[in-house]
């Protein structure tokens, strides 16, 4: 369990970076490389041989134990690729960044079971029938679970689509991904040629339900910035999903849209979770993080569970 552990937290040392690189830059840089099929059987191979020799007691075959450390960091990137950041897995050959968009990044209704797993086997002796149990059973519950999240996704584009087509409404391209902390609640955004149509659809929805608003893009307003290195990072890191907007006179700010609004699901008219400030690049710190929870209390948790439940 300890080398297990190990193993799937080695992708994340790309959190290193961050103390040097620019942040456009890191944005690239995190779950690039070190989330990459490459680099897992590099790594891998790795600690393979470093088991294999400072672990002699273990009568376990080298590729046994590269089989073992592969599986892990397998796992791990799988995961990640199933939130809206996505992964590298390509790198360095292929800058595509692979992202199902399934489920979120804190899941506690997947988080769950592998906790209760992971106690249980601490307290417990690993090799009687009773841990191969617990085991079996929590892989079951967390591979049903991100299935029931795939089946959703198509569930809420098949019902996204068919209300588009009911208000002909024509668009380019279409991108769905779980609101917080749970996958019965999804953010969407749906393209067209200026701007895009964004809003939160639920399983429990009505088919008439419509709250998708419409915001424009405002390529115009970056045009003093390109060619800039900062701006080609963050267009090529959204994804092609972005906006630009000003706040008050002199902010210029990018929206990524695929990391949703601030509580978003409570008030249709919040900002976008992702804002950039052009202009104060320093002030950009933990920009991926800064407006995932912002504004959460007990009115707007109250008001994620009644719009989860179709209210």
């Amino acid at each position: 369990m300890l080398f297990g552990a190990l193993a799937q937290s080695v992708p994340d040392l790309d959190f290193i970076a961050s103390f040097w690189l620019p942040i456009t830059d890191n944005l690239l840089a995190h779950r690039g490389f070190t989330h990459s099929l490459l680099f897992c059987i590099l790594i891998s191979l790795f600690f393979a041989f470093i088991t294999k020799r400072w672990q002699p007691q273990y009568s376990i075959s080298l590729f046994a134990w590269f089989g073992f450390f592969c599986s892990q960091i397998c796992v791990h990137l799988f995961l990640d690729s199933l939130n809206a950041y996505g992964v590298g897995l390509f790198e360095p050959f292929n800058h595509t960044r692979v992202s199902f968009d399934t489920i979120f990044v804190a899941d506690p209704f997947f988080s769950i079971w592998p906790g209760l797993a992971c106690i249980a086997l601490l307290l417990m002796p690993r090799k009687g029938s009773v841990a191969k149990y617990v085991v079996t059973i929590t892989l079951v519950f967390c591979s049903a679970y991100l299935v029931y999240g795939f089946f959703n996704k198509y569930f809420i584009e098949r019902k996204l689509k068919e209300n588009l087509a009911q208000h002909h409404i024509s668009f380019k391209r279409y991108f769905t991904t779980p609101s917080p902390l749970n996958v019965w609640l999804w953010y969407v955004v749906v393209q067209d040629n200026n701007g895009y149509y964004v809003g939160y659809r639920s399983v429990f929805d009505s088919d008439t339900r419509d709250e998708l608003r419409y915001v424009q893009q405002n390529k115009s307003l970056l045009k003093p910035y390109e060619g800039q290195k900062d701006l080609q990072n963050l267009i090529r890191f959204s994804q092609g999903f972005y906006t630009a907007e000003r706040w008050g006179r002199d902010t210029l700010v990018f929206n990524d849209l695929r990391f949703g609004q601030i509580v978003g699901w409570h008030n249709p008219n919040e900002r976008f979770a992702f804002h950039y400030f052009l202009q104060y690049p320093k002030e950009n710190a933990l920009v991926v993080q800064r407006g995932r929870f912002a504004k959460w209390n007990k009115e707007t948790t109250q008001s994620l569970v009644k719009r989860i439940v179709g209210e």
